[in-house]
C-alpha cells in the first residue's frame, strides 16, 4: 500500500455535472484524482477528467476501501447522486461490508446513510471532506441572478416555502419545495429535485415557485444542494415561475448557462 499523500483526492462519484465541477476545480490547484465511478450512474466521460478511473457496483465498499488504500487515498470526497431506486432494486448486492453497515443504520435516510460510509471511511484511515471546499466561487451569491426579479406574489410564496424546506429538511426528507399560491403542491423526496418539480409543476398548471435550501443541519460532506441548466429546464417544462435558492450554500453549476436560460424562459432565479 502507498503512502497517503495531501495532493491525492480520492473522489466517489454519482451522475450529472458535479464530479466534473469538482473533477476541474481539483486539477486546477494540482490534486491527483482517484475517482471512484457508480456502475450505471457515473458518466463514462469522466475518466478523461480525472488521473484513475474505475467503476463500481453499489453495495461494493470494500472493494471501494481497497481501492482507495492502494492508491494512497486519505482524503476523500462525495459529489454527484446515486441513483436512489438502487436502494430498493433486489438485483443490488451489498458485500460484507456495506450489509454490515447497512444492518447497524437506525433508517435509511439520506444522510443516516452517508454518515454511517464516512463513518466507515475514517475507520479505514480516510477523511471524507466538505464537498465544496474547492469549489467556494461556485456557490450562489446573494440577490436576483436574472434579468426579471420576483413578483409581489412570488415573493410572497417565497417566503413562505422557504419555511417549508427548512422545516422539511430538518427531518431529512429533502431540500425542494413547490408552492403556488401558498398551497404546497410538491415537496422532494427520495426521487430528487427534477422530479418533485416536475410533479408540482403539473398540479399548479403553470407559475410555480421552486424553493431549494440546505438543511438546517447541513453536513457539506455529502448532499450540498446543486442547480444548474438541468434544473431550468425541467422548470421550462412545467412553466414554473421562479427558482429560490440559498445564498452561499447553493452550487450552480456552469451558472452563466444556467442564468441564460432562465432569461430565455422568463424564469426568476434569486438566491436569499
Amino acid at each position: 500500500m502507498a503512502s497517503p499523500n495531501p495532493k491525492i483526492i480520492g473522489l466517489i462519484a454519482g451522475n450529472r455535472q458535479f464530479p466534473f465541477l469538482f473533477a476541474r476545480a481539483a486539477r486546477d490547484q494540482d490534486y491527483k484524482i482517484i475517482a471512484a465511478g457508480i456502475a450505471g450512474d457515473t458518466s463514462p466521460l469522466l475518466h478523461f477528467s480525472v488521473d484513475k478511473f474505475q467503476y463500481f457496483k453499489v453495495g461494493e465498499l470494500k472493494k471501494l476501501f481497497g481501492y482507495f488504500r492502494a492508491n494512497a487515498v486519505a482524503q476523500v470526497i462525495m459529489a454527484g447522486q446515486v441513483n436512489q431506486d438502487n436502494l430498493f432494486n433486489p438485483a443490488v448486492k451489498l458485500d460484507e461490508e456495506f450489509q454490515a453497515l447497512a444492518d447497524a443504520l437506525r433508517d435509511r435516510k439520506a444522510d443516516t446513510i452517508f454518515a454511517a460510509v464516512a463513518d466507515r471511511l475514517g475507520a479505514e484511515g480516510m477523511t471524507l471532506l466538505d464537498s465544496t471546499f474547492l469549489l467556494k466561487k461556485y456557490l450562489a451569491p446573494r440577490g436576483t441572478l436574472t434579468k426579471r426579479g420576483p413578483s409581489v406574489s412570488e415573493l410572497k410564496d417565497i417566503e413562505f416555502g422557504l419555511t417549508i424546506a427548512k422545516l422539511v429538511g430538518g427531518i431529512d426528507i429533502g431540500q425542494t419545495v413547490v408552492v403556488k399560491e401558498k398551497a404546497i403542491v410538491a415537496i422532494e423526496a427520495m426521487e430528487g429535485t427534477d422530479q418533485a418539480i416536475t410533479r408540482g409543476g403539473k398540479i399548479a398548471r403553470e407559475g410555480a415557485v421552486v424553493i431549494k435550501t440546505s438543511k438546517p443541519a447541513q453536513d457539506n460532506r455529502f448532499d450540498v444542494p446543486v442547480i444548474g441548466p438541468r434544473t431550468i429546464q425541467t422548470m421550462a417544462r412545467v412553466k414554473a415561475a421562479c427558482l429560490a435558492i440559498e445564498a452561499g450554500k447553493t452550487l450552480i453549476i456552469d451558472r452563466e448557462k444556467t442564468v441564460a436560460l432562465a432569461n430565455k424562459a422568463s424564469i426568476c432565479l434569486v438566491a436569499a
